[in-house]
């Protein structure tokens, strides 16, 4: 019975897991293509909202720090491309 409870918790943390990186997934794709409105409240979301934001991370079973670390490198990397195409024209 115990190891069937045990079983029960994990799927539910699994399940859990899998939501809030459907959230943090979700946030991303509209920080990069949404609209906007959109791009701006996901933009505050990702980098200037520590205290959400570290929490949905924790129970997405992601490092807080390096998400955003790798997501600050994106930001980089598509600001230069997007200054060389411009000084190419």
């Amino acid at each position: 019975m115990s190891d069937t409870l045990v079983y029960l918790n994990e799927e539910k943390q699994i399940a859990q897991q899998r939501l809030w990186r459907a959230v943090i997934t979700s946030t991303v794709q509209e920080w990069i293509h949404g609209p906007l409105s959109r791009q701006r409240e996901a933009e505050k979301f990702l980098f200037h909202d520590d205290r959400d934001y570290r929490s949905v991370c924790h129970q997405a079973g992601i490092d807080p720090g390096n998400l955003r670390c790798r997501l600050l490198k994106f930001r980089l990397g598509t600001t230069v491309e997007a200054i060389a195409r411009a000084s190419s024209n």
